[in-house]
């Protein structure tokens, strides 16, 4: 049996998919990308403040699953340029710093053109 996370504290699916799915004692979360849930708009341009609203976003998707950070096992990552490799790892972590396993990858291109792109799975306790 699974359940759907929704929260408006985060941006809505820009497609066929739900923010985050809980099955089990596992949470799966969709890509998050640099989109302010407020406005609906990305509006950081560089990878320091694209990182930042991801990991924005994650923690309201994770907080409305009953989880935090500290809960995050797992992160795959997709970065546009890996050259942006050490700003997003400054910013990333500080964010998870129970430093959960990790893969982090260069992609050819990401939705609406952002620089990264995080997914995370997490225990739910």
């Amino acid at each position: 049996m699974s359940e759907k996370i929704y929260t408006k504290n985060a941006p809505d699916a820009i497609g066929p998919y739900s923010q985050a799915v809980k099955c089990g004692s596992l949470l799966f979360t969709s890509g998050q990308i640099a989109i302010n849930p407020a406005s609906g708009n990305v509006e950081a341009a560089d990878i320091e403040g694209q990182t930042r609203q991801i990991c924005e976003n994650l923690k309201a998707v994770l907080a409305q699953a009953g989880c935090t950070f500290d809960d995050v096992i797992k992160t795959t990552c997709f970065l546009a340029d890996m050259n942006d490799f050490g700003k997003f790892n400054e910013i990333y972590g500080g964010y998870f710093t129970s430093k959960p396993a990790r893969s982090c990858v260069e992609v050819a291109r990401l939705p609406k053109d952002v620089l990264a792109e995080i997914e995370v799975i997490a225990s739910v306790n």
